[in-house]
């Protein structure tokens, strides 16, 4: 059983007109259709990506260092996103306090507050 449906459309991703013979077509042709639904997956496959990756970073991260007072060099590091050698010229400068523990380095929240606080004139 055939329809006689006829309805002019604008296909979803080249913008041409088209005569639709159903109510559901969304494309005008099929490499149209093709080439949106290569669009769609590779997006699809982005997202994921993008994702996974802000999984990765939020994993990475350790909750129970933002609320300590007293951090060592590694949990500094992570902290603020830096290199072990960067915390150590920091505190070579003067410009990170640091305090020893025995052979620990410890340093205070509030140094590490402050070193951020600090308004240059």
């Amino acid at each position: 059983m055939s329809s006689n449906i006829r309805l002019e459309k604008t296909c979803n991703f080249c913008g041409n007109h088209f005569t639709a013979k159903t109510t559901v077509t969304q494309f005008c042709s099929d490499n149209c259709a093709k080439r949106a639904y290569k669009q769609r997956k590779r997006s699809a496959k982005i997202e994921t990506a993008i994702q996974e990756e802000k999984q990765k970073v939020t994993a990475s991260f350790n909750p129970v260092v933002v609320q300590k007072d007293f951090l060592s060099i590694d949990e500094t590091c992570q902290l603020l996103g830096a290199s072990r050698w960067t915390i150590y010229r920091l505190i070579d400068k003067g410009q990170l306090k640091a305090g020893k523990l025995g052979s620990r380095t410890i340093i205070s929240r509030v140094a590490i507050d402050n070193l951020f606080n600090t308004s240059v004139v």
